[in-house]
């Protein structure tokens, strides 16, 4: 037995050890050797515990001093043949109830990258860096409620040359993985999570990310998903009613969501809006019935609607959703969710270790963010739950700190 105790009493550390050892038996139960159980559970208290970058190095010495640890947690996590869909699976489960969702979100991780063995490496333009990198991108799907997002699955996402044979065996790239654009793989995380979940929640996501916005748009309204999205612009609509100036007898003409709002949307709607803290605040919105273009008889509505701000605050932020007998408040208070995901991305890069990833493979990445997802549910919502306490949080909704004690049988 190894305690590694950093400042804490050593029966704090112990107790800390069996807390996430027993959650992450409860995640990987599906797993018939013990001793995967045990590295996962390692990698999840080196995450909690290793401060800076999570190599696999520093995160095997945090939990043991074992010479030979950090080449286990290196092939449990690249080559030890588990699968992470089932873990994800749970970690959905677990914590739907405990954080009782309101929506499900969408980011995107861009994941810089030094060279070209990576899986899914490419080229990219990057609008945050001003400049094009090598780099990685992994699309996470997160549980929300108020501030708090926890992340329950992911896609890599591989652009078209790593459909090259050559590239895909180098990295493990399992057959059935296809390159795809990036809303299809949106469209498959809120299928996978509806398979998984138990409640389905609208999907909150911003659409400026990604190409081809309406396909993704359709595919939702196709599978019956719920959504509240952030659109371009530029997207083009069809009036539900003639825009004012025009014959009314004449059919609605394709328009731009900017036209239409700013066509119909001259006087804003006030509405009241409350706020985390309690107090409250007017909201100046503009809102109308739309189709979209080539969309299936019989004609499906959508509600396109735009807060206002005041004058010398920027361009409204356009929005699109089906649920279009929703009140105004609760559509804003569901699209305000999308703003923390940025955050929240942040948040795994600084302390869960989203860019950290050193091995190449599919499977690697994959069973990493399958990880680093667990040990965030943990930091944000078991942690506080085994302590008999309310999560201690900071301002802005993230933890004040990760977890600083590690205890583990190895």
């Amino acid at each position: 037995m190894t305690n590694v105790a950093f400042g804490q009493a050593h029966s704090s550390v112990l107790e800390t050890g069996r807390r996430v050892t027993a959650y992450a038996d409860q995640l990987f139960t599906h797993l018939p050797r013990a001793d995967q159980r045990r590295w996962a559970a390692a990698y999840l208290l080196g995450l909690l515990a290793v401060s800076g970058r999570k190599s696999v190095r520093s995160l095997a010495a945090a939990v043991t001093d074992s010479p030979t640890a950090s080449q286990s947690l290196h092939r449990f996590i690249n080559s030890s043949p588990w699968p992470w869909q089932p873990v994800r699976g749970e970690l959905t489960r677990w914590v739907e109830a405990r954080l009782r969702p309101k929506a499900w979100t969408v980011g995107t991780a861009v994941v810089p990258k030094r060279g070209n063995q990576s899986c899914g490496v490419h080229r990219r333009f990057v609008p945050a860096l001003g400049r094009t990198i090598n780099c990685q991108v992994g699309i996470g799907l997160f549980l929300a409620a108020g501030h708090r997002q926890i992340p329950v699955d992911w896609r890599l996402h591989l652009p078209g040359e790593w459909a090259d044979e050559r590239l895909r065996r180098r990295a493990h790239v399992p057959e059935p993985v296809r390159p795809l654009p990036v809303w299809a793989h949106v469209l498959d995380l809120a299928d996978t999570l509806a398979a998984h979940s138990s409640t389905r929640l609208p999907l909150v996501a911003n659409l400026g990310d990604y190409k081809e916005s309406d396909r993704l748009l359709q595919g939702l309204r196709r599978r019956g998903h719920d959504f509240v999205m952030s659109v371009p612009g530029t997207l083009p609509v069809l009036p539900a009613a003639p825009l004012p100036g025009r014959d009314s007898a004449a059919s609605p003409a394709v328009v731009s969501a900017q036209r239409f709002l700013d066509a119909s949307g001259e006087v804003p709607r006030a509405v009241v809006m409350s706020t985390h803290s309690g107090s409250t605040r007017l909201k100046r919105i503009a809102t109308g019935l739309v189709r979209l273009p080539g969309a299936a008889q019989p004609p499906r509505f959508y509600r396109l609607f735009a807060e206002y701000p005041r004058a010398g605050q920027g361009a409204p932020v356009i929005r699109l959703t089906n649920l279009v007998h929703r009140p105004m408040d609760d559509l804003m208070e569901l699209a305000e969710v999308q703003a923390g995901t940025p955050r929240v991305l942040r948040h795994l890069e600084g302390n869960f270790g989203l860019q950290d990833f050193e091995g190449r493979s599919y499977p690697g990445w994959h069973r990493h963010v399958t990880l680093m997802s667990a040990a965030c549910a943990y930091s944000r919502l078991g942690q506080a739950e085994a302590e008999g306490r309310m999560e201690t949080s900071s301002p802005d909704g993230l933890p004040l700190g990760a977890l600083g004690t590690a205890d583990l049988l190895v």
